[in-house]
């Protein structure tokens, strides 16, 4: 998809266009603080990719975990390692710059990339939401509605709208004129912090936007919610103890993943961010774009016996028996 932002400072000629860089400030401090968070974030980029890449391993290599649930989860934790890899390089980057600059091409593809794959985040968990109810709500049909078939069309519709939504709101907003200044108090390109930065409003451009990353949000966790509400009844049906724990262990890690996302995300996109200061708006930016992903195979992980073998298999080498 970057063709769409090719030459960006070209083609916004035709606007009173000045800027060709923004800078990010990041997190204030002093050096010190600045070494520390450049560690804190290099071991939390680093954890991430290896959990999410052990899980990836783990669902590919072992054989009992070749069901949906994994198959999904697999992909979620690939989505995850890029959505990270789209913010924490250059905050790194950006840290140890003495200009913290970010080129008008580079800062409009980081936002796309945020936004289209946190959009194709938020579809993940609604069809990973949507497995969970056919496994515990129609157990006996369960294997002839989730096919191999349905779960890759079903991922490939996840990556395909979440890239495909933003092509062309975020090539207007490129094309706004920017003509000074261009310091943006934030260590991503965001929607607000861009918009502050336009020299004309444009009113049509950003309601589109926010409206459709707030229909996303608003009918993926509804979706979510409602899944869970008919799931948590026929939990409670189920007659036995240990199967009604059983259920609700499988289901706890994946409403685990979503409090965490879209309560700070909602948070920022949905409730009115003025009276939250700056600082705490990039403290939950950086929850749901940088921890989330870290969080992801630890909550995953510590609670599903299965994984927690997998991933004892992928991380120390032991080599997983066909017939295990």
């Amino acid at each position: 998809m970057s063709f769409f932002f090719v030459d960006l400072r070209a083609m916004n000629r035709s606007a009173t266009y000045i800027v060709t860089e923004f800078v990010l400030l990041g997190f204030p401090g002093c050096w010190e603080i600045q070494i520390f968070l450049f560690s804190l974030l290099v071991m939390v980029y680093a954890l991430t990719l290896l959990g999410n890449g052990a899980i990836i391993c783990a669902v590919r290599w072992d054989p009992q975990l070749h069901t949906p649930m994994y198959f999904l989860l697999g992909n979620f934790a690939f989505l995850e390692i890029w959505y990270v890899s789209s913010t924490v390089p250059n905050m790194l980057a950006n840290i140890l710059s003495k200009t913290k600059a970010i080129s008008f091409s580079g800062c409009f593809l980081q936002f796309y990339f945020f936004f289209s794959l946190g959009t194709a985040e938020c579809l993940f968990l609604a069809v990973m939401a949507y497995d969970r109810y056919q496994a515990i709500c129609h157990p006996l049909h369960y294997s002839t509605i989730m096919t191999g078939k349905l779960c890759r069309m079903l991922v490939s519709l996840c990556w395909l709208i979440g890239f495909l939504g933003y092509p062309i709101p975020i090539f207007f907003i490129s094309q706004l004129p920017f003509c000074g200044p261009n310091i943006t108090d934030h260590f991503l390109c965001d929607m607000d912090p861009l918009m502050a930065l336009s020299c004309a409003p444009a009113p049509i451009t950003e309601s589109i936007f926010y409206t459709q990353s707030s229909l996303v949000l608003f009918f993926t966790i509804m979706y979510i919610l409602q899944s869970y509400t008919l799931l948590l009844r026929a939990v409670f049906q189920v007659p036995s103890a240990a199967g009604r724990r059983k259920a609700f262990s499988t289901c706890g890690s994946h409403l685990a993943v979503v409090s965490l996302f879209y309560g700070t995300v909602m948070v920022m996109y949905v409730s009115p961010t003025y009276g939250i200061s700056t600082l705490m708006q990039k403290i939950l930016t950086l929850i749901y774009s940088v921890m989330t992903p870290l969080f992801n195979p630890l909550i995953y992980s510590l609670r599903n016996k299965d994984m927690k073998l997998a991933l004892r298999n992928v991380l120390f080498g032991r080599r997983i028996s066909q017939n295990s």
